[in-house]
């Protein structure tokens, strides 16, 4: 139940014509706090309810954890989220043996794009992408809880 992942920033649109499934995502926190973040994600019909721990000092690794509910329980749990909910499109991009998830941000998140990858080790090595830019792994102000509080448009 660790969670390994890279969080980059993503430089062209060329994961679009790579990308072998992408979907809409409406997410809210129930609790931002930075030990404990508890996140209510409608991806299609399905509604997820996912806390997660504090990061690693290095940001790669945080405890998670996830259970799938019904999108009815989502769409309920969702008004009680705290301001403001992420709108954004997930691309999913394989590359070599790994897959990035690419997410394009909507709403007060306009024009930021994040690309992240699950690792099974700190220090396993990937693919990277013509796409990839920076890295901002461990830049909190790129996470989901905090792009609800401290939307891009205000950066």
């Amino acid at each position: 139940m660790i969670e390994i992942e890279r969080k980059f920033l993503v430089n062209s649109e060329i994961y679009k014509d790579q990308a072998f499934r992408k979907a809409r995502i409406t997410q809210g926190f129930l609790n931002t706090h930075k030990a404990r973040t508890v996140r209510i994600r409608l991806r299609g019909e399905k509604g997820f309810i996912t806390v997660k721990g504090q990061s690693s000092s290095n940001g790669l690794s945080r405890f998670e954890w996830e259970k799938e509910i019904s999108k009815q329980e989502a769409e309920s749990l969702l008004k009680l989220c705290e301001p403001t909910i992420i709108d954004k499109v997930r691309y999913e991009v394989k590359a070599g043996t790994h897959i990035f998830e690419v997410d394009e941000f909507y709403g007060d998140n306009q024009g930021l794009v994040i690309a992240e990858i699950e690792l099974k080790t700190e220090h396993e090595t990937f693919e990277k992408p013509i796409w990839l830019g920076e890295e901002v792994t461990g830049d909190i102000k790129y996470y989901n809880s905090q792009l609800s509080k401290h939307p891009y448009i205000n950066w």
